[in-house]
């Protein structure tokens, strides 16, 4: 499990270090720094994977980060450095050099010898889901890859493939069961799914199937018994969460699960139970780092927390990017923490609080037409 993470001169951090949790949420104002939080992280498993001595910009895990130019901080010069820190003070550490401004590179100065097992490169050790997700489709393709090394994809575009060839199998050697199934024998991979997104859509079931021997597979979902349908039959929301739920329940042990805007299309009710999910997952061996927008799914994390003790409050941390109120153009950030009982350790201007802001402005308006 990753307990920290230093960064040095990528784009909007001259210098600044992050501590994380098995549950890590970055949350804040749009354009202060959560996402280059996330690229720093994939850029970072990106260049523990690759053999070579540059490191593309464009194009791993789908990234567009341009040139050289626009990922280096204007406060620094190169080299370019990110760090973690694991339990028992091991450290990993990767510099990068810019050749020139113009470059579509980065070139790899150090890397670390040994790296831990979320960045070996082990199937589902470590998973990233982009927040541009695939909608509804009525197929999609296979993934060439083994059975045992087929993940969901970066926008979820290989899930029917999954659930063709492992929904009907219990799943890796730790337990993933939900928590209100108290049966002694796992189920399958299939039940597991239907079970965590019935809590966050609908009730609702869930197939995947290979279309008459080509290369393209099927999803399919049936509500209340009536017929099954095509996923373009179903709603965004559905298609949203399933790459979640699913990356979830098959990522490994000590592994890394990254998630952007898990909330998109999800009803708020839905948004507070995946924010349940996530947090479970955290508990169960997964470390779970989020980039999110939803209160709702922050109150689902802490109601898991306090309600359902499904993660131990101190295994939380939270990142607020902001500004202090007063100067609006110097970016500030927050470490917040949730106590036992769900509340958090500061409550700074602008996190979540428009709610309240947009209620008090109703309240005075009904007040000055009486």
């Amino acid at each position: 499990m990753i307990n920290g993470i230093t960064i040095d001169g990528f784009k909007r951090f001259a210098s600044a270090s992050f501590e994380m949790g098995p549950l890590t949420l970055l949350t804040g104002l749009n354009g202060s720094g959560k996402t280059s939080l996330l690229q720093a992280l994939l850029l970072a498993k990106e260049a523990s994977t690759t053999s070579g001595t540059s490191l593309s910009l464009n194009g791993p895990f789908n990234l567009q980060l341009g040139t050289a130019e626009d990922v280096l901080n204007w406060r620094s010069s190169s080299p370019i450095g990110i760090s973690f820190e694991f339990p028992e003070r091991l450290s990993v550490e990767w510099k990068f050099l810019v050749s020139s401004e113009e470059a579509l590179f980065l070139d790899i100065a150090s890397r670390p010898d040994n790296l831990p097992f979320a960045l070996s490169g082990r199937p589902r050790a470590f998973s990233y889901l982009s927040a541009e997700r695939l909608g509804p489709r009525a197929f999609t393709e296979m993934s060439p890859l083994p059975d045992a090394e087929l993940e969901v994809g970066i926008n979820g575009e290989f899930c029917a493939h999954i659930l063709s060839s492992l929904g009907n199998r219990v799943i890796g050697s730790v337990d993933r069961s939900h928590p209100l199934y108290t049966n002694a024998t796992p189920r399958l991979l299939k039940y597991e799914v239907e079970q965590w997104l019935s809590e966050i859509t609908r009730p609702i079931e869930v197939d995947g199937r290979q279309a008459g021997g080509a290369a393209v597979v099927e999803l399919t979902f049936r509500t209340g018994g009536s017929n099954w349908v095509k996923a373009t039959n179903m709603g965004f929301g559905i298609t949203y969460a399933l790459p979640i739920v699913l990356a979830g329940l098959i990522a490994e042990n000590d592994g890394i699960l990254l998630i952007e805007n898990p909330e998109a299309h999800l009803h708020p009710a839905g948004q507070s139970q995946m924010g349940v999910f996530l947090a479970w997952l955290a508990g169960r061996g997964v470390q779970v780092i989020v980039e999110t927008h939803s209160d709702h799914v922050v109150n689902g994390i802490r109601r898991a927390i306090a309600e359902h003790a499904y993660l131990d409050a101190s295994s939380t941390f939270v990142h607020w990017f902001g500004n202090d109120g007063t100067n609006l153009d110097e970016l500030t950030h927050n470490t917040l923490s949730i106590n036992e009982i769900g509340s958090f350790s500061d409550w700074p201007s602008g996190f979540f609080d428009q709610y309240q802001i947009d209620v008090s402005a109703l309240g005075r308006i009904r007040r000055r037409t009486r």
